[in-house]
């Protein structure tokens, strides 16, 4: 057998074998971003309760009532440390030493808390979303721009955001940006 025709064996071979494992991987991959997430996102603002059920009497069981869950879509934690979630108003919560868990949730309340894993507390004695209208604005750790979700208020006049570009999130969620 000549040099040459073990080096086309050996080309073919791998080849193949690239195939075979790229075929065998994509269905993992093909679930992380075809799973009703848009595919750039991988952390993104999943739901917001900016209504408290029953009466907004301020107190901190009412504050705590009012969240915002942010979501890890990949399989992989990131760390939160330094982000910020913000509402249109510029009231403004810094993320301290918080890890998002792949595939994890992670909720800010308004009121005051004893922070963990899941929950995580703004410390704030008012409301922070407003019920007829707002916006909630997550950044990274550099302050560039990674979702946002809007709801209430006809900023156009056509029922809808200017920036309306996907899912509107019934009652508790807005639109997203």
């Amino acid at each position: 057998m000549s040099v040459s025709s073990s080096l086309r064996r050996l080309t073919a071979l791998a080849a193949v074998t690239g195939a075979a494992v790229g075929a065998v991987a994509l269905p993992a991959s093909a679930a992380d971003h075809h799973s009703g997430y848009p595919r750039h996102t991988a952390v993104y603002i999943s739901q917001v309760r900016y209504d408290v059920p029953g009466r907004d009497d301020r107190s901190n069981w009412a504050l705590n009532k009012e969240w915002v869950d942010v979501t890890n879509a990949t399989r992989h934690g990131v760390n939160l440390d330094g982000w910020t979630l913000s509402d249109e108003e510029g009231r403004t919560y810094t993320f301290h030493h918080v890890w998002l868990q792949g595939r994890g949730t992670v909720r800010v309340h308004t009121g005051y808390g004893r922070d963990t894993r899941t929950d995580v507390y703004q410390d704030r004695r008012r409301e922070v979303w407003d019920d007829r209208g707002d916006s909630a604005t997550l950044r990274n750790d550099h302050g560039r721009f990674v979702d946002a979700v809007s709801w209430g208020r006809d900023r156009d006049h056509r029922g809808d955001d200017r920036d309306h570009r996907g899912d509107g999130r019934g009652h508790w969620g807005g639109h997203r940006h």
